[in-house]
């Protein structure tokens, strides 16, 4: 229920980090247009100053994979970015049964699309499943306009995530987003009276 398309052409992590954000109900700001109604939309997500790269930026060029962990951790989740060149068909998957067996954990995938046989260039989206006796991992495409989801071979996915970013001339990857555990989160707001 929280499957987004993407706004603009560069939104692809923006869209993402909503649908994250919401999936795990994340606190969020008042949605416009929703009254009294709070969850994460691709425009509140840079609302309230809380780090991570400027909303004009990113509808120009995207995000690299560090400015998405950056984004994330500034809305309330713990996030971690994994580079692809430290990662093996052996590790791979490895972090991927573990990731998505949790239910308080989600990955989002920087790649190019080239190295998958598709059209484009450097993309973001959701990682949904991995299919043992395929190899395979299902990629929840924010660009529905353009890709449906699909089922990727692992091996592709790999290649694909190597492939440097020209922004940031590193390695694309992942980005494996959680709640914050209770000892590390910061303490609620006690209300303040009227005095």
């Amino acid at each position: 229920q929280e499957f987004l398309t993407q706004a603009t052409l560069s939104y692809c992590g923006v869209a993402s980090a909503a649908m994250v954000l919401n999936s795990l109900a994340i606190p969020a700001p008042a949605a416009s247009g929703y009254g009294p109604y709070r969850f994460w939309t691709q425009e509140n997500l840079f609302e309230g100053g809380r780090g991570g790269p400027e909303a004009a930026m990113v509808r120009q060029r995207g995000m690299t994979l560090a400015q998405l962990r950056q984004l994330l951790a500034g809305r309330g989740v713990t996030a971690v970015a994994i580079e692809a060149s430290g990662l093996n068909l052996t590790t791979l998957p490895q972090l991927l049964r573990r990731s998505l067996a949790d239910p308080d954990d989600r990955l989002l995938a920087n790649y190019d699309r080239r190295a998958i046989g598709q059209a484009g260039g450097g993309h973001i989206s959701p990682l949904a499943a991995v299919d043992e006796g395929s190899d395979r991992v299902l990629i929840l495409d924010v660009a529905r306009y353009r890709y449906p989801s699909a089922w990727v071979p692992l091996s592709l996915l790999l290649q694909a995530m190597q492939r440097p970013d020209a922004d940031s001339g590193r390695s694309r990857g992942l980005v494996r987003i959680s709640r914050p555990s209770a000892a590390s989160a910061p303490p609620a707001a006690t209300p303040r009276s009227a005095s």
